[in-house]
C-alpha cells in the first residue's frame, strides 16, 4: 500500500490531484472540491506538503472539515469518498471526488458569495461566465436556439485567421452587447465549435479545428 501512495505522490499535483498539508478552513477546501467536480474529478491527498513530503494529518478533525466543505459550503452538495493511508507512523487522508453531473458547482467564499471554479493543470480558477452559461444550457430541457448570422460568422472568420480571442475583444469586434456575446459564445462552446482556454492571464476562446464546417451551414 505504501508503494502505491508513493506512486501517487510522485505524480505531483496535476489536474486531477492536489496536495494539502492540513485543513484549517472548510471554505477554502470547498473551492478545491468544486473545481474537481466542475472539471474531471480528482483526489485530495491531505497530510502531504506541496513538495511531496508526507507530514500526516493531526486528528480526525480534517474529515469533519471536508464534510462541512462538501455539504455546507458547496452548492449543490458534493459526494466524496475517503481512504486512509498509514505509512511511517503517519496518516494521509485521501479524498476522492467524481466529475459532477449537476454543473455548475459553487463554493461559498469568506464573504458569503457563491463562486464556481474549474481545475486547469495544478491550479483552481474562477469559471468564466461563458462556461457557466454553457453548463446551464446543457442542463436545460429547452435546448438552444442557434442561428448563424453575421455576428456568429464574424467570430468564426476571425478565429480561422487568429489563434484565439477574448470575451471583451469579441464584443468590440462584432459591436454587440455583453448579453449577446455571452449567448453566442456559450452556444458555440456547448456544441464544441469553440474551445475555452483558461490560464493565469485569463480566458480566451479558440476554434475547434476538428468541427465539421458543413454543420454550420444548417443554421444559415
Amino acid at each position: 500500500m505504501s508503494k502505491f501512495l508513493h506512486k501517487l505522490i510522485a505524480e505531483g499535483e496535476h489536474q486531477q490531484q492536489d496536495f494539502k498539508y492540513c485543513i484549517n478552513d472548510s471554505k477554502k477546501i470547498a473551492k478545491s472540491l468544486v473545481a474537481f467536480s466542475n472539471t474531471d474529478g480528482g483526489r485530495l491527498l491531505i497530510g502531504v506538503k506541496d513538495n511531496g513530503k508526507i507530514a500526516g494529518i493531526s486528528s480526525d478533525e480534517e474529515f469533519y472539515m471536508i464534510e462541512s466543505a462538501a455539504r455546507i459550503y458547496s452548492k449543490p452538495a458534493i459526494d466524496f469518498t475517503t481512504r486512509q493511508w498509514h505509512i511511517g507512523g503517519k496518516t494521509v487522508l485521501e479524498i476522492g471526488i467524481e466529475q459532477g453531473n449537476k454543473k455548475p458547482y459553487y463554493a461559498q467564499d469568506e464573504n458569503g458569495k457563491w463562486l464556481a471554479y474549474i481545475r486547469v493543470e495544478d491550479e483552481n480558477f474562477l469559471a468564466h461566465r461563458i462556461q457557466i452559461e454553457a453548463w446551464r444550457k446543457q442542463k436545460s430541457k429547452k435546448g438552444i436556439c442557434f442561428t448563424y448570422s453575421d455576428d456568429e460568422r464574424a467570430l468564426i472568420e476571425y478565429l480561422q485567421k487568429n489563434p484565439s480571442i477574448s470575451f471583451s475583444k469579441y464584443m468590440r469586434l462584432a459591436q454587440i452587447s455583453r448579453k449577446k456575446a455571452t449567448e453566442i459564445l456559450s452556444n458555440f462552446v456547448l456544441i464544441d465549435i469553440i474551445r475555452m482556454n483558461t490560464s493565469v492571464v485569463g480566458t480566451v476562446f479558440s476554434l475547434n479545428h476538428e468541427f465539421d464546417k458543413d454543420e454550420l451551414q444548417k443554421f444559415t
